[in-house]
């Protein structure tokens, strides 16, 4: 089990302020001259938004230009995926590598009781029954815990679940996990983005004063609710819609564009750009209600597209040549190994992705999995919704025969029908027994 360092974001942010000011110019060459094999590494990751909604990606409503800037700037993955639909798994697999069934985080909550009328029990009670999930996850190896051994720092900001930001190996965070204070899905990480990036700039200047390579996991709680956008964007977006919670919906996410843009700005004045490593995605899908706040179906906790696929990129500037990639399937289990790849590191055997940078080991990958379970979960066995196989062109999506026994397989031809409208199952045993049999395997490892 790791050790845990008892520091508070107070002390992290006060030691910081005390011990440094803005990194010169002379600390930054000092520190891209010693860790020129080692390129600082972002993760950025947005939160509840649909793979379509970014105007690089075709949406003629949403502005994002500066992450469009980026696509063009990146080995840019349209077809990408992550394995389960929901916050926390999700989060949980880019952190590890693992697919939900092997890091043990199936939702966002253990199964607990809800007191009627009593919140402040109900949250005492979920509280509870988080803890053995926290100190389970304690005992998988992060990425932060991997790159230790190449001397990085790291730092969490926005989501995190997992109970103090120390239990994903980060060194620093912002969230402190507590439960008595707030603490379940981010707490003061919340505030990254929303209320500026000063805590990154200080973490930034941080590694550069002592010469390390840094790890930044940027988390923000966008575009995800609360849709509370600037009015100035909130204003834009009424003229195009009139739906006032499309409007927010779409402002939020160039809201989350702009605070990409100010992140991509910091490191370009700090001299840190073309020794960083940007890795973007998004943790699962979202589909705005038009009538009231909230998600359609088939979107968010969903096993289709709309609850799973996102665009991946991978930018790093000179090394990694930029191309826009409409045909590889990808996925956030991949993520982890491909910075290990970079770095020379070798890839755990229990991973089950493969870097992009590895043409061969990723055109040998015929196809990739996906899971969704109950947002409360308990077992695995107790909690599995759905089961899916995507070996393009066909996807399938497996109801669970207790928990879904209303609901048939649906398969789909997703290069011809890439929204998932026709069902083509029936007219296709040889694919779905054949798909079917891929899933067995699968959940037998």
């Amino acid at each position: 089990m790791k050790i845990i360092k008892k520091i508070t974001l107070v002390i992290f942010v006060l030691s910081i302020l005390i011990s440094c000011g803005k990194g010169t110019k002379k600390e930054t060459d000092s520190a891209l001259t010693k860790a020129q094999n080692q390129p600082n590494i972002v993760f950025i990751l947005s939160d509840d938004q649909s793979w379509t909604d970014y105007s690089f990606m075709g949406d003629v409503n949403i502005e994002t230009p500066r992450i469009d800037q980026f696509a063009k700037e990146s080995l840019m993955f349209k077809r990408s995926y992550v394995p389960t639909p929901l916050c926390s798994p999700s989060l949980a697999t880019i952190i590890t590598g693992l697919y939900p069934k092997d890091h043990g985080i199936l939702g966002n909550d253990k199964v607990y009781e809800r007191v009627k009328g009593d919140r402040k029990r109900s949250r005492q009670n979920r509280a509870e029954a988080y803890k053995p999930i926290i100190s389970a996850f304690k005992k998988q190896t992060t990425l932060p815990d991997i790159l230790k051994v190449k001397g990085y720092l790291s730092f969490q900001t926005g989501k995190w679940w997992h109970g103090n930001h120390k239990v994903g190996g980060f060194d620093y965070g912002m969230t402190h996990g507590n439960p008595k204070k707030g603490g379940r899905h981010g707490d003061y990480g919340l505030e990254i983005g929303r209320k500026g990036l000063d805590t990154i700039n200080n973490f930034v200047d941080l590694s550069l004063k002592e010469k390390k390579p840094f790890f930044l996991w940027y988390a923000p709680f966008l575009p995800h609710r609360p849709h509370n956008p600037p009015a100035r964007l909130f204003e834009k977006y009424k003229k195009k819609t009139d739906s006032e919670h499309l409007a927010k919906y779409w402002a939020m996410i160039e809201w989350f564009d702009e605070t990409c843009g100010q992140l991509f700005d910091m490191f370009e004045e700090k001299g840190l750009t073309e020794n960083t490593l940007f890795v973007y995605v998004c943790d699962n899908g979202w589909r705005q209600n038009p009538d009231k706040s909230g998600y359609m179906k088939d979107s968010k906790r969903a096993p289709y597209d709309m609850g799973i696929r996102t665009p991946i990129m991978y930018k790093w500037a000179g090394k990694i040549k930029p191309e826009m990639n409409k045909t590889t399937i990808t996925s956030s289990i991949d993520m982890v190994p491909t910075v290990l790849d970079i770095l020379g590191i070798k890839k755990p055997t229990n991973l089950p992705g493969v870097s992009v940078l590895d043409e061969k080991a990723i055109n040998e990958r015929k196809g990739i999995f996906g899971e969704v379970y109950a947002h409360d979960f308990d077992t695995k066995e107790n909690s599995m919704y759905y089961n899916m196989a995507i070996f393009p062109p066909y996807k399938i999506i497996v109801p669970d025969p207790v928990r879904k026994k209303n609901e048939v397989v649906q398969l789909f031809n997703i290069d011809t029908d890439p929204y998932e409208k026709n069902n083509i199952a029936e007219a296709n045993p040889g694919i779905v027994k054949d798909l079917t049999s891929k899933i067995k395997k699968f959940r037998s490892k």
